[in-house]
């Protein structure tokens, strides 16, 4: 069978879902291993890093459930639920590369001025006092102009994976398995 068929398709929807899970389940181990070692003591920003590991967890299951079955509804909800992470993520992508350095410094100093947790532990782990000052002898290695341009370059990277996970959904459930009944619908 030619590359594009069938098993092509569903083994290539499965090793993406196979990513996912691996992706969640890393997203959801750097959450315990900052909260372990105390690199962050702000409980509400692991449990939220926690929740998006579960949400791509659970999706990613739902989307190698579906194309290892070839389950009809499944792919269809997948699809959907792809596609709506899909345009939030790329939004949010293109508006973290879209910032120039003097929106990037009102925004990270915006979120700066609001959690007194983050500023403890960012200037625990990073050796900074302050959000505009650095200590004299410069140990402060944080760039912050970088951190949104890292973010959206790694958001826009994987929101073309989502938009690929759409398109192989969709195409799988369009084709007919070769090895079922020729008198079936699908």
């Amino acid at each position: 069978m030619v590359c594009g068929g069938f098993i092509c398709t569903k083994n290539a929807l499965s090793a993406l879902n196979v990513l996912y899970v691996l992706v969640s389940l890393l997203l959801i181990g750097v959450a315990a291993w900052g909260k372990w070692f105390d690199l962050v003591s702000s409980f509400r920003v692991v449990a939220g890093v926690v929740s998006v590991g579960i949400f791509l967890l659970l999706v990613a299951i739902v989307g190698l459930c579906g194309a290892l079955k070839h389950h009809q509804v499944l792919l269809f909800f997948y699809m959907i639920i792809l596609f709506t992470v899909f345009v939030m993520q790329f939004s949010v992508s293109c508006a973290c590369l879209a910032l120039n350095k003097n929106q990037q410094n009102h925004l990270l100093e915006v979120g700066w001025n609001k959690s007194e947790a983050t500023q403890r532990d960012v200037e625990k782990t990073l050796n900074c006092c302050g959000f505009l000052s650095v200590p004299i002898n410069g140990s402060c290695a944080a760039i912050a102009g970088k951190v949104l341009r890292f973010v959206g370059g790694i958001g826009l990277f994987f929101s073309f994976t989502e938009i690929l996970g759409v398109w192989l959904a969709h195409r799988y459930r369009n084709l007919k398995d070769p090895r079922s009944n020729p008198g079936a619908f699908l």
